[in-house]
């Protein structure tokens, strides 16, 4: 007889594109007893294992960080953050510091959405924050750190971003000369490989680059 799921799984940043499809993923698999999400406002939906977890970043509660499995999709861009504080605050303060109070809560497991590119060297901001990130969160020794690298994220956003709209179509009408690290790769590809990677058992930090998650 198949034991009945005992886990617990926690989304951090479930109303963006990765994550929406992360908790969908997770909702439909039979792994986990209850997915809790932290959200500023309601996702707009229910189901009989889903809690939201209403969550001020600023001000963080260890007591609400509690789950085996944290998936980590936050992230913003810079035009919508306004600066540069503002960006490594969401990129880089709030997975950090729940991360922290995961891992104080015993929590086994954190599956990160990074970036391709991320390196704490980069002279590029952004590729350098998501590398302080990475470096940061594998300092932390979680029992498993699981850390996946897209490239241009394809899929129907709710907002419009007209810059990876372009990057889009540009991947789209040369997707045949594209080296395949570099090829676009669907959200719900992403969410596919973190669900099915996080009932890996896997144990230390293993990195996903963008052409081993095209085929999820």
């Amino acid at each position: 007889m198949t034991q009945p799921a005992s886990k617990t799984a926690l989304v951090v940043g479930a109303t963006g594109l990765i994550g929406n499809a992360l908790t969908h993923r997770l909702l439909d698999s039979s792994a986990y007893e209850k997915v809790k999400v932290l959200v500023r406002h309601s996702l707009g939906w229910q189901h009989p294992r889903l809690q939201e977890i209403q969550y001020d970043f600023d001000h963080p509660n260890s007591l609400l960080i509690r789950a085996d499995d944290i998936f980590c999709c936050l992230g913003t861009t810079m035009k919508k953050a306004g600066s540069r504080e503002a960006f490594r605050k969401v990129d880089y303060h709030y997975p950090l510091d729940v991360a922290k109070q995961a891992l104080v809560n015993q929590a086994r497991q954190f599956l990160l959405v990074s970036s391709m590119g991320a390196n704490p060297g980069s002279s590029i901001f952004y590729n350098r924050v998501k590398g302080e990130l990475e470096r940061d969160l594998t300092a932390l020794h979680f029992p498993a750190l699981l850390i996946f690298r897209p490239s241009l994220l394809l899929g129907d956003r709710k907002e419009y971003r007209l810059g990876e709209r372009i990057g889009e179509g540009l991947m789209k009408l040369f997707n045949p000369l594209i080296p395949a690290k570099y090829k676009g790769v669907r959200a719900e590809s992403v969410a596919s490989a973190m669900c099915h990677k996080a009932q890996d058992d896997l144990s230390g930090t293993h990195i996903f680059e963008s052409d081993q998650l095209q085929n999820y």
